[in-house]
């Protein structure tokens, strides 16, 4: 029976990473061949013919055989050299010539007629190999199995069918010398996509024997079996059930239904499966083995027949169709296979996805770098009203962001992939140290490409060999780093070597990074003003806060003054370009005379030096509007040795024109960025006004001295702490995690569904669908298993007495829970907002009772047991910082009510308790310090100063906490080292 043709992927399993992938299919255009096309191929046949044929005929003739018919003797050497001896030494070497020639047609007739995108390399054959591969090129260009195999800049990421690793960039100095192969490559790129074609559709056959099939099992308890569950068991990945169901959509089942959601199987079906499936549950036909009932045979043999259905082909009207791939963990824009299949908005007309801004949602390093400087900024404002004598902000939640901001914020968590940015940043560095450990300058990079997780560098010139576990790429211009290689990278303690890498946009499933401070000159960027604001949004975003560089000066001229809060240190905002030019020509000038100095060539050399992490920052300008005839002159004479300074000038342009542009883009009203003469079309990486905005908006409101009222002091959901307000689902997460009111769920599925429960606990203003399949599934996951998840956990809240689900969905679409499922860290908020702002600020007794009450519930740290890999999605909250501020603030007023009634002691046990959990809180350790001094007992006061200048390490004490010590205790100073 021939196997169904499927658009599933087909690779490997998890286990390989480098599989090229294809996010969806592609269609080829295939040109007509004009006359002359004709004539070149047989002049170019003839040439092969005189090349191949006639020049071993024409030796043969009129020459004859060069070597000597004897062994070699002595005395051939004292010989006169006559003219017949130079004649037959010449002849030799031309025989030799022709050998090497005929072996380098012979290697490129054979990497066309197999489709093998790069060829093997003759050595020494360099020139003989370019002639050989023009002509085969030539020749082959009118038939089926023509292909193109001079890779160009454009290939880089272009994976082949059949495993093959795709090519790596190839700009250089003089990107022009690739233009002149891009028509020829897309000439012939239809022809071998074709060729594949057949040759897929004619494997079909020759696999019967192969072809393995699997029944349905009956459910065991709770369990049902599913597609996903299959897939995993017998392909190594759920996420390929598509493959299956591909396989076996529409055919009829023994009880004579059909398949046709993913999701709806049933027990006694017979699924074919893809010819890689592994397992003992499989059959394979056509001998199903002893196993298997002849009831069961039949019902198989049956249901194979029903395969031929398969679409024939030539049904896809010119359209070759390229196996989608399953996602990298380097793209989590594709996690949940976006596309109109899935049911997604896509294309920017919409801007969105889901509700979600889509530019960000495609930008997995830009977001991450946003979210992490934004967790860092939210830090910084809690610790500053923390320590502030304002503490309206303490312990509780920063403001809460509505609308565009909101959409921006699960945007920016669903995108964000942080794991490539510390492999990329892991990587860089790890190479910086091993280059510096052998004495080896660092190389010039013009650009970097994620494609499949692996990281290609293109040098700008061959480097030697790169140290291990690197590896040369296609030619000594790149070096490339595999995944499984990077993941074995520690911390280095080196300088960013190249900090100027920023995106610029996907080609297929690649993801290119320019170096904006090696290009040798001025990268200009043209189209539409628009467009190309969006585009120098991006990047002047990412440069601001991506996790891979150190120190930077990013100037920005033309746009972006609202773009300096996400990074005060780093965005500088010049009003036109009369400024410009003077900072640069100062700034030259300081550089030149900086690197004459030191004696070193270039940034590059310095950064491996002793002062790397202090020195040779890089200085990057963006000048978004086109600078006059004049300005521009100046700039290009600037920028003439920009490179080698660590300057970078990314300047916009309305004619595409510009003196001193080595790179030349073009950004289209499509989203496209171009440059013809590199050979790159990509899926330009944007920031649209409506989301620079939005993002803009989060930092500024996370800024404390934004508002100085400060927003009220409530938290943003409150509980009834009274009997009558006893909830029906309680989970503990301050400390270890326990559920009460709720049944165990049963299964592998359990882990999954409390921690999507604590998830939600965590953001009682309701999480996005999105957001939570991003955070169980950071590497990915289908919209029917994230549907699937949540009716499960639906089900196993329940409902409250009243019917309604305690699992709901908001106006906005967000996920959010009913109030009577509560946790302790609810509690604990409610009982200090009624302890310091409710009734306890009217009695006494109310707010002690309050307070203790609030300390008791806190056992150790937020989810003191989760397992290894999972709750990953914390390292993007803050709710680690506010926690331990609100177990500070909770025993300062503890204590404070202790003091009162000059209870010392018991005001000591409350800090003690708080310092717990929050055992690096200055406060809490001055308060001790009161509070042990008013007991009265010298011993006691020197045990805690040495606890506390034992804590302090190398850093040494605060200079507040050492102005209290002296106040206190004048003799800690040696009575600590005494007691230690």
């Amino acid at each position: 029976m021939p196997r169904r043709r499927t658009s599933s992927s087909t690779g490997s399993s998890t286990s390989s990473p480098t599989v090229p992938r294809n996010r969806t299919p592609q269609p080829v255009r295939v040109r007509r061949r004009s006359f002359g096309d004709f004539v070149k191929a047989f002049l170019a046949f003839v040439a092969l013919v005189v090349l191949v044929v006639g020049v071993p005929g024409a030796l043969a003739v009129f020459v004859g055989w060069p070597l000597p018919h004897g062994a070699p003797k002595l005395e051939w050497l004292q010989r006169e050299i006559t003219v017949s001896t130079f004649l037959h030494i010449l002849t030799v070497v031309v025989w030799l010539a022709w050998a090497q020639f005929t072996a380098c047609v012979l290697v490129e007739v054979k990497a066309a007629l197999s489709g093998i995108g790069v060829p093997g390399r003759v050595p020494g054959a360099g020139p003989s190999q370019l002639l050989a591969r023009q002509l085969v090129a030539a020749l082959l260009l009118v038939g089926a199995t023509a292909a193109s195999l001079t890779p160009g800049l454009s290939q880089l990421g272009h994976g082949l069918e059949g495993g093959h690793k795709p090519a790596v960039a190839a700009a250089q100095a003089t990107p022009g010398l690739f233009a002149q192969q891009q028509e020829q490559a897309a000439d012939t790129a239809a022809a071998l996509a074709e060729q594949a074609s057949h040759a897929d559709g004619g494997s079909g056959a020759r696999q019967h024997g192969d072809t393995k099939y699997y029944r349905i099992q009956p459910p065991e308890g709770r369990h049902h079996d599913s597609l996903w569950e299959i897939a995993q068991r017998h392909l190594g990945d759920g996420r390929r059930y598509k493959e299956i169901y591909e396989l076996n959509k529409d055919r009829v089942q023994p009880d004579g239904s059909k398949l046709s959601e993913a999701s709806l199987i049933r027990p006694g079906w017979i699924m074919e499966m893809p010819g890689d499936a592994r397992g003992g549950e499989l059959v394979e036909m056509p001998d199903p083995g002893a196993d298997v009932s002849p009831e069961a045979q039949q019902q198989i043999h049956d249901y194979a027949k029903s395969g031929d259905h398969a679409e024939p082909a030539g049904q896809h009207g010119g359209q070759v169709s390229v196996p989608a791939q399953r996602p990298a963990p380097d793209a989590p824009q594709h996690r949940e296979h976006a596309g109109p299949a899935a049911g997604q908005e896509t294309g920017r007309q919409t801007g969105h996805s889901f509700g979600l801004p889509e530019a960000l949602l495609t930008a997995p390093l830009l977001a991450a770098g946003l979210l992490g400087a934004l967790g860092r900024r939210r830090r910084q404002a809690l610790w500053q009203s923390a320590l502030g004598s304002a503490g309206g902000r303490r312990g509780m939640e920063p403001p809460t962001p509505t609308g565009d901001a909101a959409d921006a914020q699960d945007a920016l968590l669903v995108g964000a992939d942080p794991e490539a940015v510390r492999l990329l940043d892991r990587s860089l560095r790890g190479l910086a140290a091993q280059l510096a450990s052998e004495s080896r300058p660092l190389p010039t990079v013009y650009a970097a490409w994620l494609t499949g997780g692996d990281l290609h560098l293109q040098l700008a010139q061959p480097a030697g060999k790169p140290p291990a576990p690197w590896q040369l790429g296609q030619d000594q211009t790149f070096w490339m780093l595999a995944r499984a290689d990077a993941e074995r990278y520690e911390d280095a303690e080196t300088a960013a070597p190249y900090p100027g890498l920023v995106s610029l946009g996907t080609m297929d499933d690649s993801r290119l990074l320019l170096n904006l401070e090696s290009v040798p000159g001025i990268v200009s960027l043209s189209g539409r003003e628009a467009d190309r604001a969006a585009v120098f949004a991006s990047v002047a975003a990412e440069l601001a806060t991506n996790g891979w560089s150190d120190r930077m000066t990013i100037t920005l001229v033309g746009f972006g003054e609202d773009l300096t809060p996400l990074a005060p240190n780093r965005l500088r905002h010049l009003d036109g370009v009369d400024a410009l030019m003077e900072t640069m020509e100062a700034e030259t000038r300081q550089r030149r005379g900086a690197l004459g100095a030191a004696g070193h060539d270039s940034v590059l050399t310095g950064r491996t030096g002793p002062a790397q992490h202090t020195r040779w920052a890089p200085h990057l300008v963006l000048l978004a509007a086109q600078p006059s005839a004049e300005d521009a002159v100046k700039l290009a004479e600037l920028a003439a040795d920009a490179s080698r300074l660590g300057i970078g000038y990314l300047v916009g342009t309305e004619t595409g024109e510009l003196p001193g542009a080595a790179w030349e883009m073009e950004i289209t009203r499509e989203g496209k960025l171009l440059a013809p003469l590199l050979g790159l079309e990509l899926e330009a990486q944007l920031l649209p006004v409506a989301q620079q905005r939005a993002v803009v908006e989060l930092f500024v409101e996370a800024d404390p001295e934004h508002d100085p009222d400060g927003p009220t002091t409530s938290p943003p959901f409150l509980v009834d702490i009274s009997e009558q307000g006893r909830p029906a689902v309680y989970a503990r997460l301050v400390g270890p995690y326990e559920i009460i009111g709720l049944d165990t769920p049963d299964g592998e599925r359990s882990a999954l569904l409390h921690e999507a429960l604590a998830l939600l606990l965590l953001h009682r203003e309701g999480v996005h669908p999105r957001v939570l399949s991003s955070a169980l599934w950071p590497r990915g996951v289908t919209p029917d298993v994230r549907d699937a998840l949540l009716e499960r956990l639906g089900a196993w809240l329940g409902t409250d007495p009243d019917g309604s689900p305690r699992l709901r969905t908001d106006a906005t679409g967000r996920l959010t829970l009913a109030k009577s499922v509560v946790s302790d860290l609810d509690v604990l908020r409610s009982l200090y907002h009624e302890a310091t702002q409710g009734k306890g600020v009217d009695s006494r007794v109310v707010r002690g009772r309050l307070l203790t009450d609030a300390l008791v519930l806190v056992r150790g740290p937020l989810l003191a047991d989760r397992p290894e890999g999972r709750y990953r999605w914390l390292t993007h909250e803050i709710v680690d910082a506010q926690l331990p501020l609100l177990v500070a603030d909770i025993g300062l007023a503890l204590s404070a009510f202790h003091l009162e009634k000059d209870r010392a002691e018991r005001a000591i046990e409350a800090l003690d308790a708080a310092l717990n959990s929050a055992p690096g809180d200055e406060r809490l350790w001055h308060e001790l310090l009161r509070a042990t001094h008013a007991t009265g007992d010298a011993d006691k006061l020197r045990a805690v100063a040495a606890d506390l200048v034992g804590r302090s390490g190398a850093r040494g004490l605060p200079p507040r906490t050492e102005a209290l010590l002296d106040e206190l205790l004048p003799s800690w100073r040696t009575g600590t080292a005494a007691v230690g």
